[in-house]
């Protein structure tokens, strides 16, 4: 009797799951950019699908749409994500940050600011993903050395080989850090 009830529980919660996981759009909030925005949109909508067509948030770019290149790298309370390799409605209460939203008062962020300085681009396609990227590397743990900077970023890739300007942009900030701590 008892595994009855369990298999009848199992099942109802099951078809639940599926009614909600359907293809019909459902409502629900996105705090992107310290910004709450009410979306309408199907459950297997990626964020980064989310992100550009929903919102029109253009800076997360659309790459290889596989998680390979970290183009889309957007940061989930202060973590780093591909947003081409999640659902947007896995995001409900979570904090997004996406390369818009780094910029505060019209004053752009020191790493947005670095990469400016040591022209740490080429084609640009890739900027956004890295600039996030490397501000998420550095709420997440401050890389020590130069290798460490290179296997941490090594998630984003730039078509254009401008690695050697990304990695001097990324140092520069850190010895601001630094000098600013003393």
């Amino acid at each position: 009797m008892e595994e009855n009830s369990l298999a009848s529980i199992a099942s109802n919660s099951l078809t639940q799951e599926l009614k909600i996981l359907g293809s019909e759009e459902v409502e629900f909030s996105l705090n992107v950019n310290n910004v709450s925005y009410l979306v309408k949109l199907e459950p297997r909508i990626t964020l980064l699908d989310a992100l550009r067509e929903k919102l029109g948030l253009m800076g997360t770019k659309k790459a290889c749409d596989r998680g390979e290149c970290g183009a889309c790298t957007v940061l989930v309370n202060n973590r780093r994500i591909n947003s081409c390799m999640t659902l947007a409605v896995m995001h409900i209460g979570t904090e997004i940050t996406t390369i818009e939203g780094l910029a505060q008062d019209g004053k752009l962020h020191p790493m947005q600011t670095a990469f400016i300085t040591h022209d740490a681009f080429q084609c640009g396609y890739c900027t956004s993903g890295q600039i996030v990227s490397a501000v998420g590397m550095i709420l997440e743990e401050p890389p020590k050395t130069e290798a460490e900077i290179r296997e941490k970023m090594s998630g984003n890739l730039c078509r254009c080989g401008a690695y050697p300007n990304i990695i001097a942009a990324i140092q520069d900030v850190l010895e601001e850090m630094e000098d600013a701590a003393i």
